[in-house]
């Protein structure tokens, strides 16, 4: 998808810009930190006898690109209508049109080790993140940390004049290090991003989200109706960016955006749910058959490709009775306002950046699910993911009952049981 694309691109493209643009930063820039130039001025017996000599600060090359990383995570291949599926994308489809898509993305199908590859351009292991950051172990890449000789992109960027800034997901800072007191080397701010704001975990409750801005702790909006995080994120990404153009305008920026959606808990306006009412009800078999015909149609996969089967895990559709329809079909309406609602605010964003003249200026990135699609959140599962973790069993009677809260500030719908694979 332009949207999947291989995790070194980011780092790669942007340094050949940097370099191509100015042969002469080429010299320096390929060791971090950069040698600070000596000192060209005289020092005499007296200041009438000096020359002083400030050092230049380093600039980007002149028209240097802007660039926007977009990160969505566990959205499936066949999910976005860009790409034939059956969830709006518009805004992914207007830079589809105006630029390149790719339909092939090295995956670690995990978060953490995604996220680690993509920012750094390096496997996930030589940077320490073979598992995600909860799951660390002491042993060689596997410990989480990311060692100081593997620069994020937002370092290298920031060392060649960028401003840059992160915003949403981050999860990849060792989990024993996220509390009030640190230490913070392995924070956003602490590995090129000159600003944050977004949460530290692998997920968070979109509608009371536990916050972080740079290294401090957010309280969480209370008992406001109208609070989702997307947009939250999404107006502080274009603050930022109308901040640094107003102060700056000849400095390009990086602006890094990884959303909470479409990982666990699904959490959307109602709304946006709405739209999707009814959208899933002929199930799982028949959107995979539609699905791989658009697809052939946009080209996506080859005319001559064979839709793979069903996963035996997964039962036929005609043989679900009707309730089991009914929480499946609906828990894919909340899914598919989750990703809409997302692409929505993706769009603002890149409007907002249009609207500054700055677009033409800049490399969109957009990743459409960095690990492929996850059954987590999706089928059957819990309405409280700490049921899960905690071992409660739920009854189908007692998802039933919470069905129409899906989505909402009362669930936090987590991981699947067990028994959704029968």
């Amino acid at each position: 998808m332009l949207s999947l694309i291989f995790r070194a691109i980011a780092l790669s493209l942007v340094i050949t810009l940097l370099m191509v643009s100015n042969p002469a930063l080429a010299a320096t820039s390929k060791v971090l930190p950069i040698r600070p130039p000596s000192f060209q001025g005289e020092i005499g017996t007296t200041y009438k006898e000096s020359t002083p000599d400030f050092p230049a600060p380093i600039t980007a090359p002149k028209n240097a690109p802007n660039v926007l990383l977009v990160l969505l995570d566990d959205v499936g291949f066949g999910q976005a209508s860009t790409f034939g599926g059956s969830i709006e994308t518009p805004n992914l489809t207007r830079l589809a049109e105006k630029g390149l898509r790719y339909n092939q993305f090295h995956t670690t199908a995990l978060c953490s080790p995604t996220r680690a590859a993509l920012l750094t351009g390096r496997n996930h292991h030589s940077v320490g993140t073979g598992v995600v950051a909860e799951l660390a172990t002491g042993y060689p890449g596997y410990t989480t940390i990311l060692p100081k000789s593997a620069a994020t992109v937002a370092e290298v960027l920031r060392q060649n004049g960028y401003n840059t800034a992160a915003f949403g997901k981050w999860h990849n800072t060792p989990d024993y290090e996220t509390s009030a007191v640190g230490p913070f080397d392995r924070w956003p701010t602490g590995l090129g991003f000159e600003y944050f704001y977004g949460f530290m975990g692998g997920d968070t409750n979109q509608w009371s989200p536990a916050l972080v801005e740079n290294t401090k702790r957010v309280a969480p909006p209370i008992n406001n109706p109208n609070y989702h995080l997307t947009p939250d994120l999404v107006d502080h990404a274009i603050a930022w960016i109308r901040s640094q153009q107003s102060i700056a305008p000849e400095k390009p920026f990086f602006t890094y955006l990884a959303t909470g959606a479409t990982h666990a808990p699904h959490h959307a306006p109602k709304a946006w749910i709405d739209k999707y009412q009814g959208k899933f009800d002929q199930g799982w078999d028949k959107l995979r058959e539609e699905t791989f015909v658009r697809q052939k149609q946009l080209g996506v996969i080859p005319a001559n490709a064979q839709l793979t089967p069903r996963a035996k895990e997964f039962p036929a559709w005609d043989s679900l009775s009707q309730d089991e329809q009914r929480i499946y079909a609906h828990e894919m309406e909340v899914f598919a306002g989750f990703l809409a609602h997302t692409d929505y605010e993706v769009g603002r964003l890149i409007d907002a950046i249009d609207k500054l003249g700055e677009l033409d200026n800049t490399l969109v990135i957009y990743i459409v699910g960095d690990n492929g699609a996850s059954a987590e959140g999706g089928l059957t599962g819990s309405v409280n993911e700490l049921k899960v973790f905690n071992r409660i069993p739920e009854s189908q009677e007692q998802l039933l009952a919470s069905l129409n809260d899906l989505g909402s500030p009362k669930t936090f719908k987590g991981l699947p049981e067990n028994k959704i694979y029968r």
